[in-house]
């Protein structure tokens, strides 16, 4: 039960995180052909530009970015949580 709970708001963060930078890297894409962008600097200005709107859309929807916990390995969360549950059933005996 617990590892489920801990693996679907882990994969939640995550999703959203991957989701919210794979947007910003399309607008990008997208806005280099549109605009016709051809310089290093004015594409990386646009990359900028449209991480810090995504940014802030997150804000807006009640999101903090820094506030999301850290993306763990799955394997060490698996093998915490089995260890926390050995030590609480010797606890209970």
């Amino acid at each position: 039960m617990k590892k489920d709970i801990i693996g679907e708001l882990s994969g939640r963060h995550e999703a959203l995180t991957i989701a919210a930078k794979d947007f910003a890297n399309e607008l990008t894409r997208h806005n280099v052909i549109e605009k016709d962008l051809n310089q290093q600097t004015r594409i990386s200005q646009e990359h900028v530009d449209n991480n810090k709107a995504v940014r802030d859309i997150l804000r807006q929807r009640g999101v903090r970015p820094e506030a999301l916990p850290p993306v763990k390995d799955v394997k060490k969360l698996e093998r915490r949580l089995d260890s926390d549950e050995k030590k609480a059933a010797k606890g209970s005996k």
